[in-house]
């Protein structure tokens, strides 16, 4: 007979119970589904041992310590089993049971008569002490290659030729492109801020530019330019201001007057572009490399040196670098619209969110045509114009490749053809422009695709600048339906031969995470890809490729997914990710899309490498990359079933009533027989957490001569995340999603913000940990920028935040220095 128990303890008793009980039952029920999806048996029968341990402990009887043991000692053993030494593959399956276990010992004496509660008080403490050291070892940061045969700094072996201009050469004093020169390497010859003293950055001044959103779309994403002693800032909606590089104090103000209608999936405005007139050197940049073909100084006459600004509602607009006035003498009071013979364009769908790209005398202008809502709706045409007078030189197509000669007339071009959303870089040498041309619009359907567009998208394509016609093009994907278009701006270099010569060289980064190295000049590989066997079948069987592209160099994408890797809090979360991992069809990298079942892309279109790019170290031939490492859970909808919900292409994007959604979460693609709704990340709603076991984000450094990773580690902490939304202030470094680029120093410091811990930090770059980092006062999804200024060295960084990426908004610019002395 057992004796009294305190009413503590009774309640104590019924609430464990209680717990332990409905957790065996939804462990029991969704285990039944998961063993008829062929799934892990495992949870059915924990559930059920779970069961037997709360009846009899609501009972008091001794034989609910026997039946939780069990319990305990299976799921200690399948986890070892699954998850071996991997630490996050042990938080879903054995945290939840230790906290159990920890909570039940208390309830031993309760339960047990004749045992000593000294041995009670033991096993209560060996529990404790195990839940210490586990909690403690997430502070241990795992899945890390550490440093290994890290390249010695040379003479600058790598540095890209791109023929003489403001922007050729490696920076200095000055960062006068969104790459910080036109080879787009993001690498500062700047060497005052060390590894050493890097720990005594301060903020040395913060201006707010432009207005912060009210409604649900934010991330303006810029990188400013620096020229002189003018830093150059684009802000929301675009508005410009330039402030003194010194002090952040603001010199004058442009409102091209931009209307929240206009903003398409965000409000980027990534950076924007600067002209030198090669007849004046009025305010030439000081690029570390003098341009020895610039004639003697001329007259200081206005616009001899120009900002050129890419807008929302799709203008090119070209201010004076000295006074932010319009130049008057380019297109129509200073504007070009790109959507001149485009035909019907509605409110948001096509918008310039990355920099316009100066090649010799032309300005090159891509844009954005928003995924999603319409097949058919407006073109993706590149165009290209003088940079003085703003005359149309040439509009390629990929829809007409052959065909770039400017034309008269209204809707011109093929609706839903390929467009060029993301940044670019040129050549002035070779006189070539890399596109990274994008999908036609509806990404998940290709059957509608013409023969051109097939070839041509997605891919990198090397137009001739002076004619707008390809020279080359090389192919990332092969009639992809994953939204797999290329995001990073190519970076350039030039690649040393054994007999001293040099191969002009492009890095092509992509979101499927394969890295290609290319010949700038024909599109070769240097490393060789390798086409490999895919998946077949999906909604359009005929149209899937029976291959697809390889990088041999190097790649960020991990092993394709198990049922093991799903992840959780709990086994409870973790169950219906691995339910909804069996109803999936998932036959690894480029399993295609149907609407018979939901399929899972892995990497999804965050990356792998978006829009964020690399940098490039030039002296010790490193790449460094950021990246993604998340799946998308992604089903196609029939066309009468997306009708049915209402789903319908919207006139007006940016409508405030509308909540801002993830690219393809409930997207029509009016005009095809499919919609698509895409779970981007495979997020569960109800806590937010991934369904993948992190990390979810890294930062690699890889050698430029062979392809070897140098060191790969998880890159974000917790400190801002956590379940339901609710950040947890833990510097754990769990691997976050990231968006924005890195920007490498000369003295051996990569300057990154990019992850959704919203802390700006410095790696070094021999080593890949992290030595000095900071708060910002909102999510920094940009690149950084350095230069010089009065004999000191800057770091900048905008922080505007990102919807997406569900980092606080702002309209901050931050820069950084060491100390006065």
């Amino acid at each position: 007979m057992n004796s009294p128990e305190s009413a503590l303890a009774r309640w104590g008793r019924w609430l464990l119970a209680l717990v332990l009980g409905l957790f065996g039952l939804f462990m029991v029920i969704g285990g039944a589904k998961l063993i008829s999806l062929g799934g892990n048996w495992y949870y059915a029968i924990a559930g059920l041992l779970s069961l037997a341990s709360a009846i009899t402990l609501a009972r008091r009887r001794p034989s609910a310590t026997l039946w939780f043991g069990v319990l305990f000692v299976l799921t200690l053993l399948w986890t070892i089993w699954e998850a071996g030494a991997d630490y996050w593959g042990w938080v879903p399956r054995f945290a939840l049971t230790l906290i159990f276990a920890i909570l039940f010992s208390l309830l031993l004496p309760n339960l047990h008569q004749h045992l000593k509660r000294s041995v009670a008080r033991l096993t209560t403490a060996v529990l404790l002490l195990a839940f210490v050291i586990a909690g403690g070892l997430a502070f241990v940061p795992h899945h890390v290659t550490a440093a290994s045969n890290v390249p010695a700094a040379g003479d600058n072996p790598f540095t890209a030729d791109t023929g003489p201009s403001t922007e050729s050469g490696i920076p200095s004093t000055d960062w006068p492109a969104y790459g910080g020169n036109q080879a787009a390497q993001r690498y500062s010859s700047a060497t005052q801020i060390t590894p050493a003293n890097v720990k005594d950055l301060q903020v040395a001044w913060t201006a707010k530019v432009g207005d912060v959103p009210t409604d649900t779309r934010w991330g303006v994403q810029n990188t400013p330019l620096k020229i002189g002693n003018m830093v150059y800032v684009c802000g929301y909606l675009n508005k410009v201001e330039a402030l003194d590089a010194a002090t952040g104090e603001k010199k004058w103000e442009f409102d091209p007057g931009i209307t929240p209608k206009s903003v398409p999936y965000t409000p980027s405005c990534r950076s924007m572009s600067f002209y030198q007139d090669p007849a004046s050197t009025t305010a030439t940049a000081n690029t570390g490399t003098p341009d020895a073909a610039a004639p003697a100084p001329a007259t200081g006459a206005m616009c001899d040196s120009r900002i050129i600004l890419g807008t929302l509602d799709a203008r090119v607009i070209e201010l004076d670098a000295k006074t932010g006035a319009r130049c008057t003498d380019f297109g129509t009071n200073g504007e070009v619209s790109l959507t001149t013979d485009m035909g019907k364009v509605y409110h948001g769908y096509v918008a310039i969110t990355s920099p316009p790209v100066v090649i010799r005398d032309t300005i090159v202008v891509g844009h954005t045509t928003v995924d999603g809502q319409r097949a058919f709706g407006p073109a993706g045409v590149t165009k290209a114009y003088n940079v003085k007078t703003g005359e149309l030189k040439w509009a390629w197509d990929a829809a007409d490749p052959t065909h770039p000669e400017p034309r008269q007339g209204d809707d011109l071009y093929k609706r839903g053809s390929p467009d060029v959303w993301t940044s670019f870089t040129g050549d002035n040498k070779l006189g070539l422009v890399f596109l990274p041309v994008a999908n036609a619009s509806g990404d998940y359907y290709s059957s509608s695709r013409t023969a051109d567009e097939n070839k041509y998208s997605p891919s990198l394509t090397a137009i001739d600048v002076e004619t707008g016609l390809p020279r080359w093009s090389f192919q990332n994907t092969h009639d992809d339906v994953w939204d797999y278009d290329p995001g990073s701006p190519p970076t350039l270099l030039d690649y040393p031969q054994a007999d001293g010569t040099k191969v002009p060289a492009i890095i092509f980064p992509t979101k499927n995470g394969e890295f290609y190295v290319l010949n700038r000049e024909t599109g070769k590989s240097l490393f060789g890809v390798e086409e490999r066997p895919v998946p077949q079948g999906g909604f359009e069987p005929a149209a899937r490729s029976k291959t697809q592209p390889f990088s041999k160099f190097n790649s960020v994408a991990q092993p394709d997914l198990k049922p093991e890797n799903m992840w959780g809090l709990s086994p409870l979360d973790q169950l219906v990710c691995r339910i909804q991992f069996a109803e999936a069809d998932y036959r690894g990298k480029f399993t295609p899309p149907d609407v018979k079942k939901p399929i899972i892309d892995y990497p999804g279109y965050n990356g792998g490498v978006d829009w964020g790019g690399v940098s490039f170290d030039p002296a010790r031939g490193l790449i460094i990359s950021n990246y993604n490492d998340m799946p998308n859970y992604t089903t196609l909808v029939p066309r009468a079933e997306a009708d049915k919900l209402g789903w319908k292409a919207r006139d007006i994007l940016n409508d405030p009533v509308q909540e801002a959604r993830a690219e393809g979460a409930g997207d029509p693609q009016e005009g095809i027989p499919v919609a698509v709704n895409v779970n981007a990340g495979w997020q569960l709603p109800a806590t937010g957490m991934l369904c993948k076991e992190p990390p979810y984000g890294g930062i690699r450094a890889i050698d430029i001569r062979d392809g070897r990773t140098v060191w790969d580690r998880p890159f974000g902490t917790a400190r801002e995340n956590g379940p339901f939304g609710l950040p947890t202030g833990l510097p754990i470094q769990i691997g976050t999603p990231n968006n924005g680029g890195s920007v490498i120093t000369k003295s051996g410091l990569v300057f990154i913000a990019a992850a959704t811990d919203n802390l700006i930090r410095a790696i070094d770059i021999t080593t890949g940990e992290t030595i000095w980092s900071a708060p910002l006062p909102a999510g920094a999804q940009a690149m950084p920028m350095v230069y010089e200024q009065d004999g000191r060295e800057f770091v900048v960084i905008t922080a505007t935040g990102h919807h997406f990426m569900h980092t606080p908004k702002g309209n901050y610019v931050v820069a950084y220095a060491l100390p006065k002395h």
